[in-house]
């Protein structure tokens, strides 16, 4: 990952992932994009920090739009960025992206920092992941712009 990238997991495409067509079923894409927030978020840090502190991200809503098929055996690159506004909520973004360049899918998602215990969003979720220690540069990138 450099300065101007998202961060990226590879994944490989399994055979039972595939529907009666051929190709990867729609929830897989949906399941590759939260392996990458995973995997941003735990690259990202905070996660004991937050969790000690009784909040955690959750998925509200998830947009996709499909461009060509996954098939068997292919491999791809999952990318996933964060960017932030002043409210409550917070957003993701991915693209997959076939190991030869072909856009798979874009996903878009709207996320909040859940308070565990009373079961509710937080507000400035930037701001409480930060004071858990989370990498806001790894998170968006450093050069990600805060949305409105």
């Amino acid at each position: 990952m450099t300065e101007q990238e998202p961060s990226r997991t590879r994944i490989k495409v399994r055979h039972y992932e595939l529907d009666t067509l051929g190709h990867v079923n729609q929830a897989v894409y949906h399941q590759y994009a939260e392996v990458a927030r995973l995997d941003l978020f735990h690259r990202a840090g905070g996660h004991d920090e937050m969790r000690k502190g009784g909040i955690a991200p959750v998925l509200l809503e998830s947009h996709i739009r499909y461009r060509r098929e996954l098939r068997d055996g292919d491999e791809v690159d999952v990318t996933c960025h964060a960017t932030f506004g002043d409210g409550k909520v917070f957003w993701m973004a991915n693209e997959i992206i076939r190991t030869d360049g072909t856009l798979s899918a874009e996903i878009s998602c709207t996320l909040g920092l859940m308070d565990l215990g009373a079961r509710k969003l937080v507000p400035a979720p930037r701001d409480r992941m930060a004071e858990a220690g989370v990498d806001l540069d790894v998170l968006c990138g450093p050069t990600a712009p805060v949305s409105g």
